[in-house]
């Protein structure tokens, strides 16, 4: 007893241990793991595009993004999702898990994440930073809008690749769901949709009407996206960075697939 009342907790009977460790300890392990390794490139894919992009403007102070989309990036427009997965995700049920207890060993062995995945991640981020910084580049440099005129401009350029971004890491996350309930598809679409209403009211004449000096970006989202071409440009952008993903983890399933994997009702 004195044992017990010393402790941050205790359980009644050691049965309840089984369920504790080979069901939601393993599920917490998974869920971190996915949390950590998707924290670690959706932050590298974000930040590295400043870097490339400053071989292009001198090396000064001028970033890739707006400041707003900045701001509100890891706030708005991709926390959602990974949080719930951090949360809810599962690859397998309570049952299977209780049937198989071999699915404990990767948690024991810690394989889900060590510095192979994390340099995996930092390497996967460095990929996705350059599709989406070079393909829009590439599409900017000759031409032409409906319009007439030229669309490569910074800010047109500002908004397709933060576009781009948005994409990637929202459907990046939706590869590495592994249990899909109604909350996570809101989490995803809703934070795509998110991004797209803050991004129009923050380039409205509107707010920059009223708040001048911080909401520069006056229209650049409704001409941009308005032009065919740079939709094609995002959703090229978008593809070449998830195709890769789609094939490595499609070759995992089918020649080395995991424990979890090889259990998991078809």
């Amino acid at each position: 007893m004195q044992a017990v009342m010393s402790s941050d907790y205790a359980f009644a009977q050691f049965r309840y241990l089984e369920r504790l460790l080979l069901v939601h300890g393993r599920w917490s392990y998974i869920r971190m793991c996915k949390f950590l390794r998707y924290f670690f490139f959706k932050n590298f894919a974000f930040t590295l595009v400043h870097f490339w992009y400053s071989f292009f403007n001198g090396y000064s102070a001028m970033v890739t993004y707006e400041d707003w989309f900045i701001t509100l990036y890891n706030l708005c427009y991709s926390s959602l999702p990974v949080l719930l997965v951090g949360l809810l995700d599962q690859d397998v049920n309570d049952k299977i898990s209780l049937k198989f207890p071999q699915l404990y060993l990767p948690g024991q062995l810690g394989t889900l994440f060590n510095y192979k995945n994390f340099f995996i991640s930092l390497f996967h981020g460095i990929f996705v930073s350059l599709i989406i910084f070079f393909i829009p580049y590439g599409a900017f440099l000759q031409t032409m809008g409906q319009d007439g005129e030229a669309p490569s401009d910074y800010q047109s350029f500002a908004v397709v690749t933060a576009s781009s971004l948005i994409f990637v890491v929202n459907l990046q996350i939706s590869l590495e769901t592994s249990y899909w309930t109604f909350v996570n598809c809101f989490a995803v679409l809703g934070s795509i949709a998110i991004y797209f209403g803050i991004m129009f009211d923050i380039h409205s004449a509107g707010i920059h009407v009223i708040f001048p000096a911080p909401f520069t970006f006056t229209g650049a989202a409704s001409n941009a996206l308005r032009q065919p071409y740079l939709w094609l440009t995002i959703i090229l952008t978008v593809g070449v960075s998830l195709l890769p993903v789609i094939c490595i983890q499609f070759l995992h399933k089918t020649i080395w697939p995991s424990i979890g994997d090889k259990v998991r009702p078809p």
